[in-house]
Order: C-alpha cells, then sequence, then structure tokens
C-alpha cells in the first residue's frame, strides 16, 4: 500500500537537519571542555613576541619589610670586692698562746670563721698593727710591738691579699724594723700598703680586680713631741731616721693643706695609672671614742671633695660610725665614709684599759665595698656591707673567758653575721651564756654603724636602679 507526501515536509527536514547540527555542535563543545578539565596544565608561561616590550619593576625597600633588632643595653659586665677587717693587734698574750712546744708560732687559731667571707671576697686587706723585726729583738706586745712573721702567714693561709702598714706603731723596732716590715710582707706574696722600702716606689697601689682597677692608698696621723724637726715624721713621738720619713704616708693634724695638696697628686698619679675607682685607708681620730672627732670629719669631707670613693678608718680600737658623704664640688659625687673598723684581734677585753669601760674594743667589722663595670666602661660604687665581729677568748679548757682574765688560751673572731644568727650556737661550739655576748657584741655594732650604712646601701641601690633604667631607655630610643 503506498503513503502519500504530506505538506511541508521539506521544512521540517531542514529544521531537523539544523537542530541534529546544534546538538553535534554541543556534543563537541562539551567533550572539549572535559577534554580541557582532565588534561595537565601546562607550567610555561606562553611564548611572547620579541616586538612586546614587558616592563619590570625592581624591589624596592617597601616591598620587602625589615625586622628591627633592639639595641641591647648597657649592662654589667664584672664586678669587684673588696673587704677589710681592723686592727691585728698583737699583744703579748696572744704572741705567747701561738708559741709551739718546738719554738716555733702558729697564729692560725685566730681566723678559722672569717676565712670564709675573706676567701669569697675578691680582694681582703687587714691592718697590720705591728712591726716584724724579727727574733733579733724580743717579741712583745705594747708599747712597742714585735711580733712573729708567722702573723703574715696566718692572714695570708686566711685570704689575705694586702696589709696596711702606715700606722702609729709601724716603727716601734726602729728602722730596721720598719724595713724589714715591708719586706717580709712583700716576701710572703702579700702587698704592704703605707709603708714601702725605697723612695721612688708609688706610695699607692693599682690593683686590677676583675678587670676593674681600683687605687688604693694608705695614710697614718702624725704624732709630735713639743720640739719636733719639721724635716721628720713622728709616729707615737718618735723620730724616724731620714731614710724612713720618706717611706711612709703621713699627715700632721694641724697642717692639712700639704696634706691634702699631695693627696690630690696621688689621686692624678692612680688615674693615670688606670684606676677606675678609689679606696683611702686611713689611721685617726681618738682612741676609744664611739664617734668620730671634727679633724676626721673635716679630713673624711676634703678626701670626697678631691673624689675618693670610699673611706675605711682604723686607729680607735672600737667600731665608729658609717657616714655618706655629699662633695661640696660635685653634686653627683658621694663617699661612703666608715670612720672606724675597731679591732679585728686584741687582748683589749673589757676591765682590760682604764680608758673604756665597755667592750667595745671586742667588737669589730669587716667591711666590704662592690664595684661594677658596665659594657660602656664605665665603674660605679654598687654596694657597701657590713659583718659585725666578735673577739672571743677562751681558756685552757676551752671555756669563753668573760672578760679579763690571765687564763686565756685561745683568740677567735667570730663573723655575726645576722642572716645565719640561727646557726651562731651550732657553728661556734658555744653555750647560751657565750651567745648572749655574740648577741651583745653585734648590737653594740649596728647601735653605731647601723644607720649609716643603711642610707648609704639604700642611695647606692636607688643609683643603680635609676642607672639602669636610663640605660634601658637610651637601649630603646637609639636612632
Amino acid at each position: 500500500m503506498s503513503r502519500k507526501k504530506k505538506k511541508g515536509g521539506g521544512l521540517r527536514s531542514a529544521l531537523i537537519v539544523l537542530i541534529a547540527v546544534l546538538i553535534a555542535a554541543t556534543g563537541v563543545m562539551i567533550w572539549m571542555c572535559v577534554r580541557l578539565a582532565t588534561a595537565p596544565q601546562d607550567t610555561q608561561a606562553p611564548a611572547i613576541q620579541e616586538t612586546v616590550a614587558i616592563p619590570t619593576v625592581p624591589p624596592t625597600e617597601a616591598t620587602v619589610p625589615e625586622t628591627t633588632v633592639p639595641k641591647e643595653p648597657e649592662h654589667v659586665v664584672s664586678t669587684a670586692t673588696i673587704l677589710s677587717i681592723g686592727d691585728l693587734l698583737m699583744h703579748g698574750q696572744l704572741i705567747t698562746d701561738a708559741q709551739q712546744a718546738d719554738g716555733s708560732y702558729d697564729f692560725s687559731y685566730i681566723f678559722p670563721y672569717i676565712t670564709e667571707y675573706v676567701t669569697a671576697a675578691d680582694y681582703a686587706a687587714a691592718n697590720l698593727e705591728v712591726t716584724l723585726a724579727g727574733p733579733s729583738r724580743p717579741y712583745q706586745g705594747y708599747p712597742m710591738f714585735n711580733s712573729p712573721d708567722a702573723i703574715v702567714d696566718a692572714a695570708k693561709n686566711a685570704g689575705f691579699d694586702m696589709l696596711l702598714t702606715a700606722n702609729n706603731h709601724m716603727y716601734d723596732s726602729g728602722e730596721d724594723g720598719f724595713l724589714r716590715t715591708v719586706r717580709t710582707i712583700r716576701e710572703k706574696g702579700l702587698t704592704a700598703l703605707g709603708t714601702r722600702e725605697e723612695a721612688e716606689e708609688p706610695a699607692y697601689t693599682v690593683q686590677d680586680i676583675n678587670g676593674i682597677k681600683v687605687g688604693m692608698v694608705c695614710y697614718t696621723y702624725e704624732q709630735r713631741p713639743e720640739n719636733y724637726r719639721s724635716d721628720r715624721v713622728y709616729l707615737n713621738k718618735n723620730i724616724l731616721s731620714a731614710t724612713c720619713s720618706a717611706l711612709v704616708n703621713s699627715f700632721v693634724g694641724t697642717e692639712l693643706d700639704p696634706f691634702y695638696t699631695e693627696i690630690g697628686g696621688i689621686l692624678e698619679q692612680m688615674r693615670n695609672d688606670g684606676a677606675e675607682a678609689t679606696v683611702m685607708f686611713i689611721h685617726w681620730g681618738v682612741e676609744y671614742q664611739l664617734t668620730q672627732n671634727a679633724e676626721q670629719q673635716q679630713i673624711a669631707q676634703k678626701l670626697c671633695d678631691l673624689g675618693f670613693d670610699v673611706i675605711v678608718g682604723g686607729h680607735p680600737h672600737v667600731v665608729q660610725p658609717v657616714e655618706l658623704l655629699e662633695s661640696t664640688v660635685d653634686p653627683e659625687h658621694r663617699t661612703v665614709c666608715l670612720y672606724s673598723m675597731g679591732n679585728a684581734v686584741s687582748n683589749q677585753r673589757q676591765g682590760e684599759l682604764t680608758s673604756i669601760t665597755t667592750a667595745h674594743t671586742e667588737d669589730g667589722a669587716m667591711f666590704s665595698m662592690t664595684f661594677s663595670k658596665y659594657s660602656d666602661g664605665t665603674v660605679y660604687l654598687e654596694d657597701v656591707a657590713l659583718i659585725p665581729t666578735w673577739v672571743r677568748a677562751i681558756d685552757v679548757n676551752g671555756n669563753t673567758v668573760v672578760r679579763r682574765s690571765g687564763t686565756i688560751r685561745r683568740y677567735e673572731i667570730l663573723p655575726l653575721d645576722d642572716s645565719l644568727r640561727s646557726q651562731w650556737q651550732e657553728q661556734f661550739g658555744i653555750d647560751s651564756s657565750t651567745l648572749a655576748q655574740c648577741a651583745d657584741s653585734w648590737q653594740r655594732t649596728m647601735d653605731i654603724t647601723g644607720a649609716g650604712l643603711t642610707q648609704s646601701q639604700d642611695y647606692l641601690r636607688a643609683e643603680k636602679l635609676a642607672r639602669e633604667a636610663n640605660y634601658e631607655w637610651l637601649a630603646k630610643n637609639a636612632a
């Protein structure tokens, strides 16, 4: 059976073909998209025709931010602590007790309890208030002291580096004893400060202590008789030989201007030798007086004005106050002054002297000063400290001798460190009665020195805080 063609059949066919083409085109496009999506990416940049100029932008500081490293503040790079004690006053009783069965002498029993403190310091000094004239003269105590050389050995073994020799007893054995004292100290490896063997030698010392150069000098007062020679030095009213007069540092209280001129020149010499800090050890004042006199105050103020950092005094055989002095020529300069260290060891027990009725002659002080050097090279006095000491006298049975007695056979310097007070009895091996004497001695010394010591410590600590705060500010604000 045959069919007939419908009207519009050609247009319909054309539309079908067009739709088919569109469908095919759409399929191709979809296929290409899928192909591109799954194909690996080409990491190379398309080629650039040589005729196309591509501008380049060089990197600038703005495009790479810098990291700012803050400047380190100036800081302490070294410290030097110097410790000093008062008079090694070797009375006859001490010499007798030090003699051994073979005739030799051993004074080591004096120092064991303070050795820990002495060796902990970077440098240590003691006042040797005797001569070392040797066995050619009798060994004796007051009034013309001559001690066995063994006292120097004991001091050295306890950790001392220097012995102060400018004092009123240094000519007790005449010229030979004077010169032998200096020579013996040096031969045993210690520094003698205040006297010397040759006039050409410096009258001072500059010690390099942990990289800090400290200039130190020692002077003693002269005691002249009524008919004196102005070209000679007098110690204990004894006229020194022409040789020795040129070998001791001394001053006359009634003629202080020449002393000030001389010490000013020594200060300049010490600084020329590199001294970054300065200390004066001075023998002055009145024996057994618990406070400084007008002459001591006048001299101390002048030494402060000249620029000394610390003054350490001796001779009164009792402890005297600590004072913080302010320079009258440089408002920023202060000097710490301990007017007297008291006795380190002696036989001056209560009841032994008519000049004083209390036990203050049994008391002494370990006085220390600490200097600090900063990374910019400046040196400052950073701190001072004081530990009271008491001379314990012991009889042949090991018991403490309360006061004057002929039964004493041993002397010990006891360090009355308040931070260890609860350990004193066990540490020293003492009974409760002796413990009470230790407490009394501590109180006597702190009653005299406490106020000035606290003022000095507070000032130095405040200065350190202000100094380091300023260093911090300078570092933060450095260009």
